[in-house]
């Protein structure tokens, strides 16, 4: 038997049901289904500190599990002292068990652990169902001690599904357990 998420047991079981009674899909290769998660920190910080880079990497792969992947400037910008090459980010793609884990712990743990949490807006997700939450503070997340933590810093996580529109996504969401505000 091997260890399956338990979000993804869910899905199969009782999701995908749901979904086809709400919407009168048919088969079950038509109803919508979480793709891939996105965790992405922009390293603004990093042009002055170059040590910030470091934190940033660290940060990401406690919370992903994954090593993350470094995104450099396309072109120079001397506006922001940006020169082509440099890093301006960094990008963990979660798919599979992985995105799974990471989304029941997401939904479970990190969510009510931000501070002032009220719930996610459905205004946060775009016209064809995938939404993007970003965190002022890394904190929120388990795996980061606030002690540990020289320079705090934000990330954006991303949450990409297959639904063709709106409604579709955010009725996937909830069944998945996010909370939505009313």
């Amino acid at each position: 038997m091997t260890n399956e998420p338990r979000l993804k047991i869910k899905y199969r079981e009782e999701i995908i049901a749901k979904m086809k009674e709400s919407f009168g899909y048919t088969n079950n290769l038509e109803v919508p289904k979480l793709e891939k998660i996105v965790v992405n920190i922009g390293l603004s910080k990093g042009l002055q500190d170059p040590k910030f880079l470091d934190v940033a990497e660290g940060t990401l792969k406690k919370i992903t599990g994954q090593k993350p992947v470094k995104t450099l400037a396309k072109k120079s910008i001397s506006n922001f002292k940006i020169r082509q090459g440099m890093p301006v980010g960094m990008v963990v793609t979660l798919r599979g068990t992985i995105m799974y884990d990471f989304l029941d712990k997401f939904i479970n743990i990190t969510l009510p652990r931000v501070r002032d949490f009220r719930g996610i807006s459905p205004k946060f997700l775009d016209k064809d169902g995938n939404i993007s939450i970003g965190f002022k503070e890394s904190i929120s997340f388990p795996e980061v001690k606030s002690e540990e933590i020289e320079k705090n810093h934000g990330l954006q996580v991303t949450i990409k599904t297959t639904a063709k529109n709106k409604e579709k996504g955010l009725a996937l969401l909830k069944f998945f357990g996010f909370p939505f505000q009313n």
